[in-house]
């Protein structure tokens, strides 16, 4: 019965309020009309035209009681009153005074409907009067009773009404804020996803290109180095590419299907990634295996760490890596004969990272694409290296710090405020436990 009424209701609901209104106003017209043509109460005078337009008065405006609630009041206030004049029985229309007043209550504010129940009171009173079967104190009771009640359901009608507005508003209200928190995560996801690309890219395509421009150099000379450059490459390829996988992993839904990117890879990788689809983010732990890489292009890289080694949350230690990485990238592409000096130092409420180079006749040192022109690439300001590095520091509530040294080159200093990790192991990155960034 219940999932009936509920359906029903609804269509009740549907319907317009200007409809029900009319089909009220003639229902009330026609009882009193019929009522008054076969109830002959002892003492009264029968209907005749007069009061049939008295009652067409009196209940027809009220069609139009949501439109002008207090015209229709006071229109059926005096028809009613000028139909107790005329001496009829006072119980054939008495209604509709008491159904225009519960318009009024429920549309306007308090003030105007006190006005007009002064009106309702006086023709109500007026009614108790024409009646000689009711005393003075009835009258009086009766006047004031029953329009106070009629005031009271519709004052509750119109809070009602107030209520439901506020509430439909301050629903918009949290779509709206809903609508924009959604498109502003959908922005962060994107540029979190465009700076680890550019990290990935940048930093494994810069030494393969120096790895590959070395080996067809001293290819005919020293084929022994080609060979090794050659075997870089292909250990910088296969990096690439499995941190590649990592992330169109983690786009994928629930990682079901393989990513395309990597096929052609050793079989062995292919059977690895399909064991683990959520490897672990690189981490502090993985600058001796990027330092490593970087020295194979021909530029010494010293990595140096001060403090003791402490777990930290896998989302700094990914940001720290990325800013290092990206450190080093531009010193291969920007400054190739400068000397690194790379120093990871854990102090009791940050991690402080600095890169530092001496110049070493390179264009730009460790932030040329992003500080200032390079002569290899003279095309000035700022570029997404140092927008990257910046976003990843705020992220974590930390700063980065890049300019020239007085005594040459350049420096890139991280710093972010840590805390212990809880756990010490590296976790696979699935989804309950992936990084903001």
């Amino acid at each position: 019965m219940r999932t009936r009424a509920w359906p029903a209701a609804d269509r009740f609901r549907s319907i317009d309020p200007r409809l029900v209104d009319a089909v009220l106003a003639l229902g009330l017209t026609g009882v009193a009309a019929v009522t008054g043509d076969q109830y002959h109460p002892d003492g009264w005078p029968r209907f005749d035209t007069t009061a049939y337009l008295f009652t067409a008065l009196i209940g027809l405006p009220l069609a139009a009681r949501r439109t002008f609630p207090v015209s229709v009041l006071v229109a059926c206030c005096l028809a009613y009153a000028g139909y107790l004049d005329a001496g009829y029985s006072p119980s054939l229309n008495f209604w509709g005074p008491l159904v225009a007043l519960y318009g009024v209550a429920a549309r306007r504010p308090p003030r105007t409907v006190a006005a007009c129940a002064v009106l309702v009171v006086a023709v109500i009173f007026l009614s108790g009067l024409s009646d000689r079967r009711i005393d003075l104190w009835t009258a009086v009771l009766q006047a004031l009773c029953v329009p106070g009640v009629v005031w009271a359901f519709g004052n509750g009608a119109r809070l009602l009404a107030e209520r439901n507005l506020q509430l439909a508003a301050v629903t918009a209200q949290l779509h709206r804020e809903q609508e924009w928190r959604s498109r502003r995560a959908v922005t962060e996801e994107q540029r979190r996803i465009a700076r680890e690309l550019h990290d990935i890219v940048a930093h494994h395509m810069s030494v393969i290109s120096v790895q590959a421009g070395m080996a067809g150099y001293v290819f005919p000379t020293a084929p022994e180095k080609a060979r090794a450059a050659l075997g870089t490459i292909a250990e910088t390829s296969q990096e690439g590419l499995r941190e590649l996988r990592r992330m169109l992993t983690l786009l994928r839904s629930g990682g079901d299907e393989e990513p395309d990117v990597g096929r052609g890879t050793p079989a062995d990788d292919d059977r690895d990634d399909e064991r683990t689809p959520y490897a672990p983010m690189p981490r502090l732990a993985g600058l001796a295996e990027a330092a490593q890489r970087v020295r194979a292009t021909g530029v010494p890289v010293e990595l140096r760490t001060d403090g003791t080694p402490r777990p930290l949350p896998p989302g700094v230690e990914l940001c720290a890596y990325r800013v290092v990485q990206e450190a080093l990238t531009n010193v291969i592409k920007h400054a190739p004969a400068a000397c690194v000096d790379v120093v990871v130092a854990y102090l009791p409420d940050t991690l402080a990272v600095t890169v530092t180079d001496d110049g070493g006749g390179g264009g730009g040192g460790a932030n040329a694409p992003t500080g200032r022109p390079d002569p290899a690439n003279v095309a000035p300001g700022p570029g997404h290296g140092l927008i990257g590095m910046r976003e990843r520091a705020r992220l974590y509530g930390g700063t980065v710090v890049v300019g020239p040294r007085t005594e040459g080159g350049f420096s890139v200093c991280l710093t972010l405020p840590v805390a212990t990790a809880p756990d010490t192991t590296a976790r696979p990155l699935g989804p309950e436990n992936r990084p903001p960034a």
